[in-house]
């Protein structure tokens, strides 16, 4: 039974006295759930101070991105060596990190290398956009976003792995995927892991959906068996929200 996964993607959003009151509030509102693991995403300057406050809770941290190389003449970057001693996963592959700031598969890739090498969870989305879907290219695109982040990856290093699928028309616009088609796409996604690594790998691995989920959708999406969690983001920054995603996942 594959325990159901919330990750909070803060994005660039939050002061240190914003993030710090999102954080109190969501312990508040997260007190005595269980059933689901939660993560939280952070920006880089306030991973510390998050790290700290939710020492002696059950909660975990994420870093939103991290540079594959451990150390170098790189400025602006941090490497998964600097992260491992502080987060427990790492987002990579982004569709905003791929659109905005040119990332590849080929890049993704040696993220995914990075974090495992150094014990990090790493979160790796994959997701079409419009003019994907619109052609009928769904299947192809995001299960070749799935090879391309893996290889080389070891069987054991998969296992660390937290799928999600991100279907780009659906982030920050109101426009979620039916249920129903998530699903599939998760499906999808854990066929080409199977294809990859065999059955008992794939089914090992969380695949989480990500896309305008809300307290209002986020039930029938927890309740499709393919579906593992999802990657929030604007809710994430709404205590009472990304809190009633969470409860969501963990009554299945």
């Amino acid at each position: 039974m594959r325990t159901p996964i919330i990750a909070g993607n803060w994005k660039m959003h939050k002061t240190y006295d914003g993030a710090m009151d999102l954080v109190e509030a969501l312990m508040d509102e997260l007190d005595n759930v269980e059933g689901a693991e939660v993560v939280l995403c952070p920006p880089f300057p306030w991973l510390l101070a998050v790290a700290e406050y939710l020492e002696e809770t059950p909660i975990l941290l994420g870093a939103q991105d991290c540079y594959w190389a451990d150390e170098g003449a790189f400025t602006g970057e941090v490497s998964a060596l600097m992260l491992k001693d502080l987060t427990q996963y790492c987002i990579v592959g982004h569709s905003e990190r791929r659109a905005l700031f040119g990332e590849t598969d080929e890049s993704v890739n040696k993220k995914v290398h990075a974090l495992i090498e150094h014990g990090i969870r790493p979160i790796c989305c994959v997701g079409e956009r419009e003019a994907e879907r619109e052609a009928g290219e769904t299947d192809t695109f995001v299960t070749g976003q799935v090879r391309a982040a893996l290889a080389g990856v070891s069987a054991e290093g998969a296992l660390m792995i937290v799928m999600a699928y991100e279907p780009i028309w659906a982030i920050g616009t109101g426009r979620a995927a039916t249920a129903e088609e998530a699903n599939r796409v998760c499906g999808l996604i854990r066929n080409a892991i199977e294809e990859l690594y065999g059955a008992p790998t794939a089914e090992g691995v969380r695949i989480q959906y990500g896309g305008s989920v809300s307290g209002r959708n986020a039930a029938e999406l927890m309740r499709q068996p393919e579906i593992d969690g999802a990657l929030i983001g604007g809710a994430s920054l709404r205590a009472d929200e990304f809190a009633a995603i969470v409860r969501a996942a963990a009554e299945g």
